[in-house]
């Protein structure tokens, strides 16, 4: 038992607090309340030595790697004191500095919990179905392409494809979101997340130490342990700061010829608030955002992040929705050029029912919304004969009608008539940055289709919310520019620059930090890899269940969702202030104390008590951002008139 105590740091320093703290209460007592001054002083010089022992064993480890530790200094202020016969001064000495290396661990400990957390939302048992039978094993015992069964209220105990079922599954373990989301076949689905209800067959495409949130706790742990900027800096500093206290000290003796005052001056000036005020807030900061499905790969990032000025944002699949979606349904035919109700009208839902027919058979991207919707009003029919034609579009016959969909360079070839109004209501779309497609019933056209990847109903809110944290925003795309401005115009986003490659997406990264910015990229962290590798902070979305983006990505926001950008900024910036704040206290607790030592207003005991009561006071404020509460999010905001909403028909 005592070994065991003894041989885990934590609890042998728990254990060496108590037992000193215990024989100072106790020498108290035999001094004051007994008047036994020897067993006093036996009982202070005990609890100094058993304290001190741990201490400069510490002290001797940092020496023979060549490093002038903060034990030294309290060391070398401790074997003083006993020989001086301040015994009540090295008992307290040590006393509150190993109480105020507990609180610090203790401290720790606690901003790491958010990585407990994680590993709590791991499974604990799995359901396999093995030759018709449901076998219940441990998660790391599934086989890949095994289907497991997910029960209603039960944890997905691994990475896989919904096979079969539907189910409301709350994803708050992987993205920080606490709103279900609808599970059906073909849909990913995550370990540690919870089925709500509804019965899932799910097939194990990730299992053990290979699902996404093992991942994240991997790179969460990997995080805490990497050293911020500041953090080096003062570690740095420390290693100079240390050795100067030591001479100070001997100067101080050499002039004074106080020994008292000399060892007072060791251990007042030891630096242990400012060696923890910023892993602390490092910490903590990464914990909480990793509870809001914000991963940071380390301090260096954390704070890198809280100093972003420009932000480049790549359009599909970041600004928009990143799949095609049907916006306009256009009639051609007289009095029904628009409809006003937002509902499809009965030429809208013939004309899109005709296009679902012939597009039923073609892979085409573009197609899947229009059969996506009319499957809404029932089932589409196959077409008796089917043609594909690259680049130009698809002719179709069904119950003896020519069906096309396509370009009006398809329509001339087939002699189909397109009229002035039809162009004009083509080349409105396109300015809007749409796509435009005819469809033509025989040798008449009679409607025209916008089909656009719209932007996200969350962006302008967030565009808005970005400028008012004072970045530059600014959209990087390779699409075309008529399509980009409209998309640009839709969220509020002035700067814009289209018809780029990856190289001229990475000259622009450059461009923008020789401005002085320092710049972030939010893309997809596989086409946009240059331009995220030379931004001060690549942000990959969505990257739940991508190794890609979780390798790549400075930040990876787990989550599908643009809140979470101005998010990691504002918990990159609190906790910027929060390191600086700890500084702050650290450095003017120091300073007060010297002063007051030099001018014989402090002692030995007492200010090593307001020097540990400092070190709380940063472990404290650091703890505060595990309590930071997220900014309140505004409804989203109206995509602006140059993209239509979904279900509603252009005019002309």
């Amino acid at each position: 038992m005592i070994r065991h105590l003894l041989s885990n740091p934590a609890q042998r320093r728990q254990t060496i607090t108590l037992t000193s703290g215990a024989l100072i209460v106790a020498a108290l007592i035999a001094g004051h309340a007994l008047a036994l001054d020897t067993l006093r002083d036996a009982l202070m010089i005990l609890a100094a030595l058993i304290a001190g022992w741990d201490i400069a064993g510490r002290a001797f480890y940092a020496l023979r790697n060549r490093h002038v530790s903060i034990e030294l200094l309290v060391t070398i202020a401790t074997a003083g004191a006993l020989v001086i016969g301040e015994y009540w001064e090295a008992a307290a000495v040590t006393f509150l500095f190993m109480l105020g290396a507990y609180l610090e661990a203790r401290t720790m400990s606690r901003t790491r919990r958010a990585l407990q957390e994680l590993l709590d939302l791991a499974p604990t048992s799995a359901i396999v179905l093995r030759d018709g039978q449901q076998v219940e094993v441990m998660p790391h015992m599934v086989a890949l392409g095994e289907t497991v069964l997910v029960k209603p209220g039960a944890k997905v105990p691994v990475d896989g494809e919904v096979i079969s079922g539907r189910a409301a599954i709350n994803e708050s373990a992987i993205t920080g979101e606490s709103l279900p989301v609808d599970k059906s076949e073909g849909d990913r689905v995550f370990a540690g997340t919870v089925s709500q209800n509804g019965l899932l067959h799910v097939r194990a495409t990730g299992v053990g130490a290979d699902t996404t949130l093992a991942r994240i706790v991997r790179r969460v742990e990997e995080a805490q342990e990497e050293r911020a900027p500041t953090q080096r800096f003062i570690e740095r500093f420390a290693r100079w700061y240390t050795p100067a206290i030591i001479l100070l000290s001997a100067v101080a003796y050499v002039i004074s010829g106080d020994l008292a005052l000399a060892l007072t001056l060791l251990v007042i000036g030891c630096p242990g608030a400012l060696v923890i005020s910023t892993p602390v807030s490092v910490v903590a900061g990464i914990g909480q955002a990793a509870k809001r499905g914000i991963l940071i790969k380390g301090g260096e990032y954390l704070e890198n992040a809280a100093k972003i000025t420009a932000l480049a944002l790549d359009k599909t699949g970041t600004i928009t929705q990143g799949a095609p979606h049907l916006t306009d349904v256009i009639p051609l035919a007289p009095g029904e050029e628009a409809a006003s109700t937002g509902e499809f009208t009965p030429e809208q839902q013939r004309i899109l029912r005709l296009a679902a027919i012939a597009e039923a058979s073609s892979e085409h991207p573009l197609g899947a919304p229009v059969v996506a919707q009319a499957k809404a009003w029932g089932e589409i029919p196959h077409p008796d004969t089917f043609e594909n034609l690259p680049g130009r579009g698809i002719v179709a016959h069904a119950n003896g009608q020519r069906i096309a969909v396509g370009t009006p360079a398809l329509m001339a070839e087939l002699g189909v008539t397109v009229n002035e109004a039809a162009d004009a209501r083509m080349d409105a779309l396109k300015a809007s940055g749409k796509t435009a497609v005819l469809v033509a019933l025989d040798d008449r056209a009679i409607g025209v289709l916008g089909i656009a990847d719209v932007p996200r109903d969350s962006a302008p809110q967030v565009i808005e919310r970005l400028r008012r944290a004072g970045l530059k925003v600014v959209m990087l795309t390779g699409d075309d520019p008529r399509t980009a401005q409209a998309i640009g115009r839709a969220v509020g986003i002035d700067a814009i620059e289209a018809g780029l490659l990856p190289e001229d997406k990475l000259d622009r990264i450059r461009r923008l930090q020789a401005e002085g910015h320092v710049v972030a990229m939010v893309g997809d962290g596989v086409n946009d890899a240059p331009a995220l590798a030379a931004a001060n902070i690549g942000i990959a979305m969505g990257a739940a269940g991508t190794d890609v983006a979780l390798e790549t990505a400075d930040i990876a926001l787990m989550a599908d969702d643009l809140n979470k950008i101005p998010e990691a900024i504002e918990l990159s910036r609190a906790t910027l202030r929060n390191i600086r704040q700890n500084v702050v206290i650290a450095l003017l607790t120091v300073t007060g104390l010297l002063a007051g030592v030099l001018l014989g207003e402090v002692h030995m005991a007492g200010g090593m008590f307001v020097h540990e009561l400092s070190v709380l006071v940063v472990i404290l404020n650091g703890m505060r951002l595990l309590r930071t509460k997220r900014t309140p999010q505004t409804p989203p905001a109206p995509a602006r008139e140059a993209v239509a909403p979904r279900r509603q028909a252009a005019d002309a």
